[in-house]
Order: structure tokens, then sequence, then C-alpha cells
């Protein structure tokens, strides 16, 4: 596998997109950082940097293009063209579709799917120059079987997967492979807060999963490494479904 590449992971703060940030960081990948939470997401490249890891940190709303190519220029500077790009920055928030606001459709619309527009095509002129690049987005189980109370949300990770479609036919003529990873439940601090907050019970939800647990973070990168890799350079278009089994 070839190291030389750049990475760019979104919403690396915590969670997922830390887990995947941490895999390709320690796998040799420089590895940028993308989240909006600033302090949490210093630390955490901190951590990586300790053992060795090539990261760059920058704070960036994904929803906002100016603020991806801003920070896409200061990765091009730094670390070099873009290879590698992993969109997993979202939110999550639970709203009966009959109570939910035009602003808090339009919010979760904005990040989880206009936010993947932005970081691909903003790293398209690297790929395609280089005649080589892996996306891998982060989309849901409730964006292929639905989520209560998340129908925003549901849409946006249904339009991640039928953009990852899309993106694969047109794309793969430069090169470029397009794919998604797909989780249900997965062990994150978005995870407990819900859980804390009463609107995620997982002793009901864990029944329907075949292999009866949460999910790790490191599961979803390993999915992540192997669509960016040299290994899978015949696959694209596809949703991986890392989720135990709960939708088949």
């Amino acid at each position: 596998m070839t190291k030389n590449r750049v990475a760019v992971v979104t919403g690396a703060a915590a969670g997922i997109g830390l887990g995947i940030a941490r895999r390709f960081a320690l796998d040799g990948y420089a590895t940028a950082m993308l989240d909006i939470e600033e302090n949490q997401l210093k630390a955490a490249a901190d951590e990586l940097r300790a053992e060795g890891a090539t990261v760059l940190a920058l704070k960036a709303n994904v929803a906002s293009r100016a603020e991806i190519e801003a920070a896409y220029a200061t990765i091009r500077s730094e670390l070099g063209p873009i290879s590698i790009v992993l969109p997993n920055a979202g939110i999550a928030p639970m709203v009966p579709f009959e109570h939910m606001s035009v602003e808090q459709w339009q919010q979760v619309i904005d990040v989880n799917l206009t936010g993947v527009f932005h970081t691909i095509q903003a790293a398209l002129p690297d790929m395609a120059a280089a005649g080589w690049g892996r996306v891998v987005s982060i989309s849901s189980q409730a964006g292929q079987s639905g989520g209560m109370c998340m129908a925003h949300y549901s849409a946006s990770k249904g339009g991640v997967i039928s953009l990852t479609k899309g993106l694969a036919r047109e794309l793969a003529a430069l090169g470029i492979t397009v794919n998604t990873v797909a989780p249900s439940v997965c062990e994150t601090p978005q995870m407990h807060r819900a859980m804390e907050a009463g609107l995620f019970p997982l002793e009901a939800i864990l029944p329907m999963i075949p292999i009866s647990r949460a999910g790790q973070p490191d599961e979803i990168a390993s999915a992540c490494a192997f669509l960016a890799s040299d290994d899978a350079a015949y696959v694209t278009g596809q949703v991986l479904a890392v989720n135990g089994g709960m939708y088949m």
C-alpha cells in the first residue's frame, strides 16, 4: 500500500471520525483532521502526533464551502495534494416530523449532505490530476431503512448513498472510486448523549442486531481503510454495511 498520500477526515474530533483519522494516521498516511470542535480536535491531534503520526488539525464547518476551500488550501500547502477524502461529519438530532421546523430540516441537510458535496468536490482537482483518488463517505443504516424521529437525518444519509452511486459512475474514468460505509448503532459520545437523554433505548435495540452489541469506531475505520486502499481498486459505487447485521 502506498502511504505517501494525503487523507482528509471530517468530523474527526471524536467518535467514528476520530476512529477513522486514527487508523489512517497510524497506518502512515498524512492525515488532515477537520471539525468544528477546535479544542477537542487539537487534543486528539496532539495524541496522534505523540504516537508518531503526521496530522494536521483544522477547524472547519463542512456546511460552508468557503471554510472547506480555506482548509484545503492549508492542507495542500502543508501536506500536499489530497488523495483520499473521508466525509464523516454529521449531526443527528431527534425530532418528530410533525414538529420539525424548516430550519431544523435545512441544518441537517446542509451538514450531512451538502457538506459531503463540498468535501468531495473541492478535492476533485487533486485526484483528477493524479489519476487516482478514493472517496469513502459515512452514511447510515437510517439512510437504508429509515429512523424514528429522524426523517431529516434519514433523508440526508439516503442522499449520501445516492450521491455515492452517481459519483461512482461519473468519476470512474478519472481513476477515482467512490464508496460509502453505512454503520448502525456505534459506540460514540453522540450515542451516549442520546442514551442519557432517554432518546436512545439501547437495550431495546440490541435484540434487533444479530451481533448483539454496538459497533466500535475502529471497526468502521477498518472498512474505510480497505475501500481507500489499492486492494479495493475494482470496488466502486458500493454501500458497505458495517452494522452487525441490523440491516441486510
